[in-house]
């Protein structure tokens, strides 16, 4: 805490505005937190996004990422040129492949890696990053190899407790960058943490709300994006409003009784990281994972698809995870279990909706012969 007290889409050109570099009232931050130094870890889309909130906030802002080709055009053209070439970034934004220099003086750290190589970057780094420093993760999914989410992840890699929150919720980076009204929720353990997060991160665009389940925050950002795979996919074979709805709305209680039996809080996955960022990637076209599940439902293969795409969707991996966590929690979860038997090749996704509307019909609550399973604990458990 020490260390906070140091005071890829859409049609349009780069916009020549930069709030950062020409304050006003309407993108003003609503936080009362000192400027700080800002290290962000990935320049994907998010990350990118990210620093343009926080360089509107009066934040110096440092990307570190592994393309020389980006990081140069980040500095010299104020564009990140692979995941958002339509949008331009305030000066004060800039960027390095070298996480040293990033590191040095900064008061906090975003981590916008994929979950996926998110072990082995901070393992690598640890020794350059302060055990009191800050870390913000964004970064949803479960690590397969590792069988561990973000909150288990980063210690594990540094080798020690580190300060840590997690950011989540319907948030979609293009739109953050048009600067469209939008609200997260930031989850930590420590309270006087997630506090200092929200008022760093707030402004009249972008709101964020604060909890302590970490966990529920955790598995709903992971899990969110294996139903969307099956929204995708629904709407890639062509299917209307009332299947793309059934299928969403018995999706979110899976998602809903596998967080639960892993201790989340249901009013987290009622809220924006739930049933919030449900809704953005089930049915926002620009959400990777939906893609995914379309192209699928359209007749395209898996591996083709991962390698069209210039970033990752961690439905793919995740779903694996969650197939083991339903599992472990003697969990039936029709609908997880369909879509990874498709990422599989095992079922075609047509097969997988014919499977599924085939089932042994039973009552829609957690009575015995639920979807759920009878081991579903109830709402207020």
């Amino acid at each position: 805490m020490a260390a906070l007290d140091k005071g890829d889409e859409g049609p349009n050109p780069p916009s020549t505005h930069c709030a950062c570099d020409e304050k006003s009232a309407a993108v003003a931050p609503i936080g009362s937190q000192s400027p700080l130094r800002v290290a962000i870890f990935g320049m994907g889309s998010f990350g990118t996004a990210l620093g343009y909130v926080l360089c509107h906030n009066g934040h110096s802002v440092t990307l570190v990422g592994r393309d020389q080709e980006v990081v140069d055009a980040v500095n010299e053209t104020h564009i990140n040129p692979k995941y958002l070439p339509t949008h331009k970034l305030p000066k004060a934004v800039t960027a390095t492949t070298d996480a040293k220099t990033a590191l040095d003086g900064v008061s906090l750290i975003i981590h916008a890696v994929p979950v996926q190589s998110s072990f082995e970057y901070l393992e690598r780094l640890a020794p350059l990053i302060s055990p009191d420093t800050p870390i913000v993760s964004v970064s949803k999914g479960i690590h397969v190899k590792k069988q561990m989410i973000m909150s288990d992840l980063i210690p594990a890699a540094l080798g020690r407790d580190q300060p840590t929150a997690f950011l989540s919720g319907p948030s979609f980076a293009k739109e953050i960058m048009d600067e469209a009204p939008t609200a997260v929720v930031v989850a930590s353990t420590n309270a006087e943490l997630a506090k200092k997060v929200q008022h760093i991160l707030s402004s009249r665009h972008f709101r964020v709300y604060t909890t302590d389940d970490v966990i529920g925050v955790e598995l709903a950002g992971a899990l969110k994006n294996v139903i969307a795979i099956a929204a995708g996919a629904v709407a890639g074979l062509g299917y209307g409003s009332n299947t793309l709805t059934a299928l969403v709305t018995r999706g979110c209680r899976e998602l809903r009784c596998l967080a639960n039996a892993h201790g989340a809080k249901p009013e987290t996955l009622a809220g924006l990281a739930g049933m919030g960022d449900i809704m953005l990637t089930c049915f926002g076209e620009l959400s990777r994972n939906r893609t995914v599940g379309f192209r699928l439902g359209q007749g395209e293969k898996l591996e083709d698809i991962v390698r069209s795409m210039n970033q990752v969707a961690e439905g793919v991996p995740t779903t694996e995870m969650a197939v083991k966590y339903a599992d472990d929690a003697k969990l039936k979860a029709p609908i997880i279990r369909a879509v990874h038997a498709v990422l599989q090749s095992k079922m075609h996704p047509r097969e997988a909706v014919y499977a599924l509307m085939s089932r042994p019909l039973g009552p829609e609550d957690h009575a015995p012969g639920g979807d759920c399973g009878s081991e579903c604990p109830p709402e207020n458990a």
